[in-house]
């Protein structure tokens, strides 16, 4: 998994955000667009592309896209 693959992914949850705006550093609870909606997207697709589940609780602990990216490939190992 890499991380630009990732946040591609990622930033295709949202419609209203330009892709251009996701890095990794990003701390996604920023952007305007997020909602709990998004956060079922994600996690949708946590688990679609990566075969990862994540937990509320692990979304929650994450902050930026790069921690997010972070607990996922660790689920990955």
């Amino acid at each position: 998994m890499e991380i630009n693959e990732f946040i591609k992914n990622f930033a295709d949850q949202f419609d209203d955000t330009d892709a251009s705006e996701i890095t990794a550093e990003t701390n996604f609870r920023d952007l305007e667009e997020w909602s709990s909606m998004i956060g079922l997207s994600v996690l949708n697709m946590s688990e679609k592309k990566y075969g990862v589940t994540l937990t509320f609780d692990e979304l929650k602990s994450a902050n930026t896209v790069q921690e997010l990216f972070d607990v996922i490939a660790n689920k990955q190992k």
